[in-house]
């Protein structure tokens, strides 16, 4: 007589970046491929409270990073004291950085893993779980590229591809490279075969992903390679939009604005981040551009894409930062006029060299700073998007856009320069599916998104219905409505796949 064992259930948290969220969609792959269970596919009333696996992937770049992971480890205390045979990994920059202290901080974890080795998650679980300790294993260098891993996508429609993982800047307030290593590119080859086959499976939008995405083939010797790679992707029948995130201003080219302005699915939309303004203060991050250069690339960029619209990253309050010097952080922030801007209030991060330079500013003068910088922006921001008002947009329908949708009988999506759109839909008519394409008319144009409810008096309301919402619609009957199910890593193109590294013994830490 058989007996039927109910499988274990996982849950996979992300904090951070792109990257990171990329690195989740491998992580819930992995877990599926060992035979787990998302939890959030298990029916009520039998989803339990905590899953039997609780994975941490963690961003150590975000203020507060460190208290925050610490304090839902607490949270969790008290469910695996009352289930000893849960499991709490802890994964991600966090995890690189902290490797030392997490168990020590948190005993109740029961492995701890690096940015090089996700792929080794489930064999850490196993040996924990065997063991019972804690399993420590932290790579100091990339062996695998991720893309060999499996994959459960977060969306049916639309997908993430690594073009590489690392970087060679020395930005002083950055701890990223410490924590991702050298730049690592995938061949080209390689990365197309991979949206080739997302495309297969439906997906009509792929973003391109890499810590600095226009040094990609340095290490392979080409550095004009990502812009014929941008070129490569406008080839690809079905693929409908390209994104890329992020360059760095000091390594990007003309012949990438053309690849873009020449390439009709690559969409208008650019992330160039700033941080400053100031040129001293750019020196003190060791930013290999000034500010004349960096708003050059902007005009540049809206001489071959006029409708661009671009979108930065600043930090306010950087040591020894002037008022002169944020002053000239708002004058570059007004003549770029930037679509939307990430802005961050600087943090010390141990393990970087800003954090031990002098004059670290009070709280109170960068609190200030940045509340006036959020008012410039703002105000940028709200002229740009009420200038789009009568314009008619493409808009790729999303799911979870909205947060108000259900209350103002909007659906949201993104428009081709990547803006937030609620649009109306007309009683009687076609109503899209997430993935499908729909056009209509802006009227309104608010500080974050755009509204369209032109087509409620009569304006134009068109669906065009994709293979992305095909894809959506062939999800619904799965265990989590809207994510397909796991795929199988990418080889590599041309010559023997790399095979995973064989789980190395447990770290003694």
């Amino acid at each position: 007589m058989t007996t039927q064992t109910t499988p274990k259930t996982y849950d996979v948290r992300t904090h951070g970046c792109q990257m990171n969220v990329h690195d989740s969609e491998r992580l819930a792959g992995l877990l599926e491929t060992a035979g787990y269970v998302d939890v959030n596919s298990v029916p009520e009333p039998a989803r339990p409270s905590t899953a039997d696996v609780v994975v941490f992937n963690t961003c150590a770049v975000r203020e507060n990073a460190d208290n925050k992971l610490y304090g839902n480890l607490g949270q969790l205390r008290p469910a695996k004291t009352a289930n000893p045979d849960m499991q709490i990994a802890v994964g991600g920059c966090m995890a690189q950085k902290d490797r030392d202290t997490i168990v020590a901080r948190a005993p109740w974890v029961d492995v701890v893993f690096g940015t090089h080795n996700i792929g080794s998650l489930p064999a850490l679980l196993d040996r924990a779980r065997h063991n019972r300790e804690a399993q420590v294993e932290i790579l100091e260098s990339l062996e695998v590229f991720p893309s060999t891993l499996p994959t459960r996508r977060d969306s049916a429609y639309a997908g993430w591809v690594s073009i590489s993982v690392g970087c060679n800047n020395t930005c002083t307030f950055c701890i990223v490279p410490s924590l991702r290593g050298k730049e690592a590119d995938r061949r080209p080859g390689d990365v197309l075969a991979e949206v080739e086959a997302l495309v297969q499976q439906g997906v009509v939008e792929v973003t391109l992903l890499g810590q600095n995405v226009n040094t990609y083939g340095v290490e392979f010797g080409d550095r004009l390679a990502f812009g014929k790679l941008l070129r490569a992707c406008g080839e690809i029948e079905g693929l409908e939009r390209v994104r890329f995130t992020s360059p760095h201003p000091a390594a990007f080219t003309d012949d990438v604005i053309t690849a873009m302005a020449q390439t009709p699915n690559v969409m208008p939309s650019l992330h160039m981040p700033l941080q400053s303004g100031s040129d001293r203060v750019l020196k003190e991050m060791r930013r290999s551009y000034r500010s004349a250069k960096f708003l050059g690339i902007i005009e540049r960029v809206r001489d071959q894409i006029p409708d661009a619209a671009i979108t930065t990253d600043i930090i306010v309050g950087f040591p020894g930062e002037t008022d002169e010097d944020f002053e000239q952080t708002l004058r570059v922030v007004r003549e770029a006029r930037f679509s939307s801007a990430f802005t961050f209030q600087y943090s010390i991060r141990p393990g970087t060299p800003a954090a031990t330079m002098p004059d670290q500013l009070p709280k109170a003068v960068v609190q200030e700073r940045y509340e006036r910088l959020i008012a410039v922006q703002e105000e940028v921001s709200w002229a740009e998007n009420r200038a789009l008002e009568g314009r008619e947009v493409e808009v790729l329908v999303a799911t979870g856009e909205g947060r108000k949708d259900t209350e103002t009988h909007r659906l949201s999506g993104r428009a081709q320069d990547n803006r937030l759109v609620h649009f109306a839909v007309p009683a009687g008519a076609e109503r899209p599916r997430p993935g499908d394409m729909v056009t209509v008319g802006v009227t309104y144009g608010a500080p974050h998104h755009l509204v369209a409810d032109a087509a409620l008096e009569g304006g134009v309301y068109a669906v065009r219905r994709t293979a992305g919402g095909d894809a959506w619609a062939a999800t619904q009957d799965s265990p989590v409505p809207g994510k397909p199910a796991v795929s199988l890593g990418m080889p590599g193109v041309g010559r023997p796949a790399q095979q995973p590294a064989a789980p190395a013994a447990p770290a003694c830490r």
